[in-house]
């Protein structure tokens, strides 16, 4: 199969986002497994490993196997395959907010890390991502391949949340030498999800919406096609 430059740009992109987190949250399984202890101890995950497993490996499917969702060609040339992999990011994508709102709720955080204003916004889009992807099958299901598509890419979006916030971290490290805590870190967390909706939006407007008709020099009328270019 033979992917465009464009395709492979956006696949990478989304892969070495995806990789910075994932990676880590790898490692904490393997830990949680009997493995050597590399990252630093989490009382939270020792106490309950379960849920945080099943959300790093949940996560881990959603935001890696799914970013080649956003593969034409594959959506052209190999269609069984991309209701495959749908199916299975739509059960990896629930599953990683359900363990996700578990973790919100039941595990303890200082306020240096989760402050109320973080707390609710981490409910609501959990809750989102969900009802999200639920009406993604449905609007498959229904032939409506606009509202399929653009339900998951904003489902995306929220998962992908981590990926942003390790980016944004990252850089405030760098920026400003030290680490963010307290309501600064739960604002840039906020903001992190903040920016992928945004780069959701533009994707599904610039991607997604109706082809625009080609001006022709013609006495004959435009037809204008109305069929989504891309499903995701």
């Amino acid at each position: 199969m033979h992917l465009k430059k464009t395709e492979w740009v956006v696949f990478g992109a989304l892969f070495v986002c995806s990789f910075i987190p994932v990676f880590g949250g790898l490692i904490r399984v393997l830990e949680l497994a009997g493995g050597p202890q590399i990252a630093p101890q989490n009382p939270r995950a020792l106490l309950a490993p379960t849920p945080i497993i099943l959300h790093i490996l949940s996560s881990f499917l959603f935001c890696i196997v799914g970013a080649v969702q956003f593969l034409p060609s594959i959506r052209r040339q190999r269609p069984a395959a991309h209701r495959v992999i749908g199916r299975l990011i739509a059960v990896a994508g629930c599953m990683s907010a359900l363990t996700g709102l578990w973790m919100t709720h039941f595990y303890v955080f200082s306020e240096a890390l989760q402050g109320a204003a973080l707390y609710w916004v981490r409910i609501v889009l959990g809750t989102a991502m969900i009802g999200l992807i639920i009406w993604a099958v449905i609007a498959v299901r229904s032939r409506k391949i606009f509202q399929h598509s653009a339900s998951m890419v904003r489902a995306y979006a929220i998962g992908q949340g981590a990926s942003t916030q390790t980016v944004l971290g990252i850089t405030w490290i760098i920026v400003v030498g030290s680490e963010a805590i307290g309501p600064l870190r739960d604002g840039l967390m906020i903001f992190a999800w903040v920016v992928n909706f945004l780069a959701a939006e533009v994707f599904i407007r610039a991607k997604l919406g109706p082809s625009k008709p080609r001006q022709k020099h013609s006495s004959l009328p435009n037809i204008t096609d109305s069929t989504p270019r891309n499903e995701i």
